[in-house]
């Protein structure tokens, strides 16, 4: 799999062109389904409005709206009650996974548990864009700063698809406790390597070599 890990979606020119490098091909020509699973665990989300904006492609953080050749809706806590043959084939035949940010523990919970996670290692030429949550749901762990729903497990470890940590947002007006300052304290509870990205930065992952696009500020820490 083939990983766009964004902070705020596909903000500018360099993160879009990073998208169509990892496609290959013209958005138009590909087919995405969109997961809006993370935004129903985090409090400043839910369901309703924000997760419709987002599959509507209304909302601030461009990802459903880019022009896709079609976009369908895949709602991971749907999975377990229905036939695998249902929705399995639909998950191999996309192009390219959105995944909203939200809840990342919420998120991870319900990969697992609808058993995406186990399929995703098989998508070798799916591009998996990730917005906030839907890119820290790849790390190993997110950390006690982003935890807001709480998990059976209890702890904060996430997929671990990657080998460092994300904290998005960083500086961005409506939170002001997201400052570098604060995502290098809470890289060093981590453990591993840690990224600190703004809203107009972006962390491509294919072929097993990482690369940061940005437009603004980032910040690797830890490790």
């Amino acid at each position: 799999m083939k990983l766009l890990l964004t902070s705020a979606g596909v903000k500018n020119t360099s993160i879009h062109d990073a998208l169509l490098g990892l496609l290959g091909r013209p958005v138009a020509d590909c087919d995405a389904l969109c997961i809006p699973t993370a935004m129903y665990g985090h409090p400043q989300a839910g369901p309703g409005d924000e997760a419709w904006r987002f599959i509507a492609g209304r909302s601030a953080e461009p990802m459903v709206e880019l022009g896709w050749k079609s976009v369908g809706v895949l709602e991971l806590t749907a999975l377990p009650t229905i036939d695998p043959e249902l929705w399995v084939p639909k998950l191999r035949d996309a192009d390219v996974l959105l995944v909203s940010g939200g809840d990342a523990l919420y998120l991870n919970h319900w990969m697992r548990e609808s058993g995406v996670a186990d399929l995703l290692p098989s998508f070798t030429e799916t591009v998996y864009v990730g917005m906030s949550a839907g890119s820290m749901v790849m790390s190993p762990r997110i950390g006690q700063f982003f935890v807001e729903w709480t998990p059976p497990s209890g702890d904060d470890a996430a997929l671990g698809v990657v080998d460092f940590s994300i904290f998005p947002h960083v500086d961005h007006p409506m939170l002001p406790y997201n400052t570098m300052a604060a995502a290098e304290k809470w890289a060093a509870g981590i453990g591993g390597p840690a990224y600190a990205i703004d809203d107009d930065t972006a962390i491509v992952v294919a072929d097993r070599a990482v690369e940061v696009v940005s437009e603004g500020t980032w910040k690797l820490l830890g490790g």
